[in-house]
């Protein structure tokens, strides 16, 4: 088990650790021998996305959710993880970030629930502070929403980031949808022509799409929604809330077809519901590697 209390010294007492482990980290080639990757993804909190399937503050306790990501990351098939800065340091503390991928959260503004929540502006580290620190991918999310006017401030910010990232040689996951209010709720429409929308304004941002790559949920015809892409593509993990023995077949289905890089998942994993968050990280990455 982890001593997790030195993340209480190194915050109070050695705040410059985090970049000395940074530095020291040991890096890897992006993509394994066989051309995949499983990303774990800890990025929800801080958009105040906390809630898995019927517990909305399942994610709340930070000590528990370090250590599942500890652990996950120390078994086989896991190659990186997707998280905020705020993780990421105590991740780089730890040193469980060694021969692991790093993808970095660009956008966490549109706040779960807020006014302004199709307005996601950019409130983690940029594409240059990413490179600075070694990171090896970042990530945006993306959602579409043609009656809200953040849209448009979205776009543009997003396009901007892409250019940057190509030129900084750092891929960049683009995580599209078209998105609308319900109840005063953000819904992502996800039948399979509006998946095949998003994609299409995604893969046009920025001046070049050669670092780009796309995360994207298993939806119905996705054999149909891949042909709609070159970009390399990750599979969604989903939020917890559909079963996970059902999430596994549509992620084994889905990795078969073309284009279908591997698979980025969070909650499904670190918080199903038997509790068995190992058991079942190591079943993606076996659905993933094989």
């Amino acid at each position: 088990m982890t001593d997790l209390s030195v993340l209480d010294r190194w915050r109070a007492e050695h705040p410059e650790s985090a970049g000395e482990r940074y530095a020291a980290r040991r890096r890897r080639p992006l993509l394994p021998d066989d051309g995949r990757l499983f990303i774990v993804a800890a990025d929800h909190p801080a958009r105040a996305a906390l809630g898995v399937g019927d517990d909305p503050l399942a994610m709340a306790d930070r000590r528990e959710l370090i250590a599942k990501l500890v652990r996950a990351l120390a078994l086989p098939g896991v190659d990186g993880v997707l998280a905020t800065a705020d993780i990421l340091d105590d991740l780089a503390v730890l040193g469980a970030l060694d021969d692991k991928i790093v993808v970095g959260s660009l956008n966490r503004g549109g706040l779960r629930g807020a006014s302004f929540e199709f307005d996601d502006r950019f409130t983690g580290p940029d594409v240059d502070e990413m490179a600075e620190l070694g990171f090896d991918m970042t990530k945006l999310l993306l959602r579409i929403a043609r009656e809200d006017a953040g849209t448009a401030r979205t776009l543009e910010a997003s396009a901007r980031a892409v250019s940057r990232a190509a030129a900084r040689r750092m891929p960049i996951m683009l995580e599209p949808f078209l998105s609308r209010r319900v109840d005063d709720r953000a819904v992502n429409d996800l039948t399979p022509d509006a998946v095949i929308e998003s994609i299409a304004v995604a893969s046009g941002l920025g001046a070049s799409s050669a670092y780009s790559w796309l995360k994207l949920p298993v939806v119905d015809e996705m054999e149909r929604v891949m042909r709609s892409t070159t970009l390399p593509t990750l599979l969604l993990g989903g939020d917890g809330g559909v079963p996970f023995a059902e999430l596994l077949e549509g992620w084994k289905a889905s990795l078969a077809l073309p284009g279908v890089r591997g698979l980025v998942a969070g909650r499904s994993l670190l918080y199903p519901a038997d509790g068995d968050s190992d058991a079942a990280v190591a079943a993606a990455a076996a659905a993933v590697h094989g």
